[in-house]
C-alpha cells in the first residue's frame, strides 16, 4: 500500500478533498463527509491532520475496524503504528479484561485445552456472531436460523448445557464438533464456564440472551426426564440449532410461587394426550422457540410437559427494558393436544423436574454476569486512559483510580469464588452438588448481584453522560446498567 508524508496528507484539507491520519493509517474520507453521523464540521476540523486523539476521544475502536478497509488509502511514510488492532481470536491485553489465568497467571484449574477452547470460541464470536449482534441489538430482530445452525455445528449449544452423554451423541451423529478440538471425555464444567463467558464479551445483553438463554434452562428437563424416544428426537434437533427451545413456568399470576400456577393439562378420555390451556409470561426466547418445557397443573399436581409449537400455541412479543431480540414472550395455550409421551418425569413430579437444574441455572447466571462486569471494567480502563480532561488522562485523577480499584477488587473476589464452585462441580457427583453447593451458589449469586450494581454505578460515574447513550463510547455501559 502506498506511503504518504504528513505534508502530502496536509494538502487534502477541505470538505471536497478530505484526508486524515489515524495512528499510522491514511484515510480518504471525502465521500464520507456528508454521511458522517456527527456532521461534516467535526471532520473538516481535522482535515489534513493527525486525528488520532480526536478519533479515540469520540469513537470505539470497532468503528475503525469496520471502516478502515473501505477508506484506508495508505500509511504514513517512515512511521510505525503505535496502536495494534486486535487479531481474530486474540484475548485482550487491557488490565483485568480477562481473568488472571488468561493474562499470564498460574492456575490450578485451567489446562491447555481450556485456553485452546477459549481462543476458538472468541474467534467464532468475533467473526460469525458480533456483526449480527450489533445490528440486532439495535433493531430488535431475533437471531437468524442460519446463525443458530452455525453455532450448533460449532458445538456451542452442546457446550452451554455442560458435560454429558449428548457430547458423544452429537459427535457420533456428526451433528457438531467441539471448539478447539476438545474431546468429549475431557470436556468439563470449566469448558462450559468459558462458553458462557464468551457469550458476554461483546456487550449486547439482549442478543446474548437470545443465543441459548431458553435452551440452557429448557433442554435439561428433556434430556434428564424425557423418554428415550423423546430425547432421541428433540435433543439432536436443538443441539444442531435447527430447532429452538425455552422454559415456560412463570405466569401472570405467579412467579417463584410455582405451586399457584393455573395452566392446566387434562388427560383425554383415551389417555393418549393432554389438553393444555393457560398462559405463560416473560418467557425468554419464547417468540421464536419451537418447543416449550412447560409447567402445568394436572390431576396429580404440578407436572412438566414438552409442548411443541402448533395449533393452539400462540406467542406475543413482550417489550422489556432491553432489546426485543431476546424474544421475551407471552405464551398462550388454547386446547393444545400434547401426547402423553411428552410428559417429562412422572405426573405430579413437576416440581422435582424444575428444581433438578436449579443450581446449574444459578451457576450459569453467576458466570455470565461476572464476565459482563469484566467487560465493563475493561471499557472503563480504556476510556480512562484515552479520555483527556484538564490536560491529562482521566485515569490520572485519584478518584477514578479509586473507583477502578473498588470495581476490580469485588470482581476478582466473585471470579475466584465462582471458579472454586466450578472446581467443586467438576469433582462432585450430582447428588453431592445438590447437597453441598445449593447454598454457596446462591450466596455467590447474591455477591455477584451486589458487585454488578457497584460496577455499574462506578462505570456511569467514569463515563458521565456517555453512560446513558445506547451507541458510541458508552454503549456497553448503557446496556449493562439498563
Amino acid at each position: 500500500m502506498k506511503e504518504y508524508t504528513r505534508e502530502e496528507v496536509a494538502q487534502h484539507n477541505s470538505a471536497k478533498d478530505l484526508w486524515i491520519i489515524v495512528d499510522n493509517d491514511v484515510l480518504n474520507l471525502t465521500t464520507f463527509v456528508d454521511m458522517h453521523p456527527g456532521g461534516a464540521y467535526s471532520l473538516v476540523e481535522v482535515a489534513g491532520k493527525d486525528a488520532t486523539e480526536q478519533f479515540y476521544g469520540l469513537h470505539r475502536q470497532e468503528v475503525l475496524v469496520k471502516y478502515l478497509p473501505k477508506f484506508k488509502i495508505g500509511t504514513v511514510a517512515n512511521e510505525k503504528p503505535k496502536i495494534t488492532l486486535p487479531k481474530s481470536g486474540q484475548l485482550s491485553t487491557v488490565p483485568y479484561a480477562e481473568s488472571s489465568s488468561f493474562m499470564g497467571g498460574k492456575s490450578a484449574y485451567y489446562k491447555e485445552s481450556h485456553a485452546r477452547f477459549r481462543t476458538a470460541i472468541r474467534r467464532f464470536y468475533q467473526e460469525q456472531v458480533i456483526p449480527e449482534a450489533l445490528a440486532s441489538e439495535e433493531s430488535g430482530k431475533n437471531p437468524t436460523t442460519e446463525l443458530y445452525i452455525k453455532m450448533g455445528k460449532f458445538g456451542l449449544w452442546a457446550c452451554i448445557v455442560g458435560p454429558g452423554p449428548w457430547m458423544k451423541m452429537g459427535l457420533e451423529g456428526r451433528l457438531f464438533t467441539l471448539p478447539g478440538d476438545v474431546k468429549p471425555e475431557e470436556f468439563d464444567y470449566f469448558h462450559e464456564q468459558i462458553a458462557h463467558e464468551e457469550n458476554r464479551t461483546f456487550g449486547c445483553p439482549s442478543f446474548a440472551d437470545s443465543l441459548g438463554g431458553g435452551l440452557v434452562i429448557g433442554l435439561p428437563p428433556v434430556f434428564n426426564f424425557g423418554t428415550d424416544a423423546l430425547r432421541a428426537r428433540i435433543v439432536p434437533e436443538v443441539l444442531s440449532g435447527s430447532k429452538r427451545i425455552c422454559l415456560a413456568i412463570t405466569e401472570p399470576y405467579t412467579g417463584s410461587d410455582v405451586a399457584r400456577i393455573k395452566c392446566t393439562a387434562v388427560l383425554s378420555e383415551d389417555k393418549s394426550h393432554y389438553i393444555v390451556n393457560g398462559i405463560k409470561k416473560w418467557i425468554t426466547n419464547g417468540t421464536f422457540s419451537d418447543y416449550f418445557s412447560t409447567a402445568v397443573l394436572t390431576e396429580s399436581g404440578i407436572s412438566m410437559l414438552l409442548i411443541e409449537r402448533g395449533d393452539g400455541v400462540e406467542t406475543t412479543q413482550i417489550k422489556t427494558s432491553y432489546s426485543s431480540c431476546a424474544g421475551t414472550a407471552l405464551v398462550t395455550f388454547e386446547n393444545v393436544k400434547v401426547p402423553v409421551g411428552n410428559l417429562l418425569g412422572k405426573e405430579g413430579g413437576g416440581f422435582q423436574v424444575i428444581m433438578f437444574n436449579f443450581n446449574h441455572e444459578r451457576w450459569c447466571i453467576n458466570t455470565t454476569q461476572i464476565r459482563a462486569a469484566r467487560l465493563v471494567v475493561e471499557e472503563c480502563f480504556k476510556w480512562a486512559t484515552q479520555r483527556s480532561v484538564f490536560g491529562k488522562p482521566l485515569v490520572a485523577q485519584p478518584v477514578i483510580r479509586n473507583k477502578l480499584g473498588m470495581m476490580i477488587s469485588q470482581l476478582e473476589a466473585c471470579q475466584n469464588w465462582q471458579e472454586n464452585l466450578t472446581y467443586q462441580m467438576c469433582n462432585m457427583t450430582y447428588k453431592e452438588q445438590a447437597k453441598h453447593l445449593a447454598g454457596p451458589i446462591a450466596l455467590c449469586k447474591l455477591a455477584v448481584t451486589r458487585m454488578c450494581t457497584m460496577v455499574s454505578d462506578n462505570a456511569c460515574q467514569i463515563f458521565g453522560g456517555r453512560a446513558l447513550t445506547k451507541t458510541g463510547m458508552g454503549r456497553v455501559i448503557e446496556g449493562f446498567q439498563r
